[in-house]
């Protein structure tokens, strides 16, 4: 019986453990949704110090410092950039301390985006340390695409 009861705790716990950061990772990852259509700067500090976060273009991979120089002044100016997250996957490590994700997103502009990213344990707290905003690209319109920014990059 004994044994029982401590098994049963056991998983209790971990399987609570689990829940709770679920859901603690979808809160990091809503407010960054939705500090970045309201241009809060507490966007920002949904990052760890030694982010990278990479935008559509190729020439979009900013540390935490260069991206907020990016983002504060059209922070300052008003809205600033709104994706509505439509899917989610999480997946942990099996220690517990880092998180991928991938999920979808919709801009009103724009259409369907991909974000995928990691977070990760600082203190206690969990911090983006890298997210990849991409606009995914059927395969049939790859080629098609892919000259055109061949041929963008090329002239530049």
């Amino acid at each position: 019986m004994r044994r029982f009861i401590l098994l049963f705790f056991i998983f209790s716990t971990a399987f609570t453990q689990n829940t709770a950061s679920i859901d603690e990772v979808n809160k990091v990852l809503n407010n960054l949704h939705h500090y970045a259509s309201t241009a809060n700067v507490k966007y920002f500090n949904l990052f760890s110090e030694d982010a990278i976060f990479f935008g559509t273009d190729m020439s979009e991979r900013w540390n935490i410092e260069e991206f907020k120089a990016y983002g504060m002044p059209i922070f300052e100016k008003g809205p600033g950039w709104t994706y509505i997250m439509t899917a989610r996957n999480i997946f942990f490590s099996d220690d517990g301390k880092t998180v991928w994700f991938d999920e979808v997103l919709t801009n009103k502009k724009y259409g369907d985006f991909r974000g995928t990213g990691v977070l990760k344990i600082v203190g206690t707290e969990w911090k983006i340390a890298q997210y990849n905003l991409l606009l995914p690209i059927p395969n049939d319109l790859m080629m098609k695409y892919a000259k055109e920014i061949k041929n963008y990059y090329n002239q530049k």
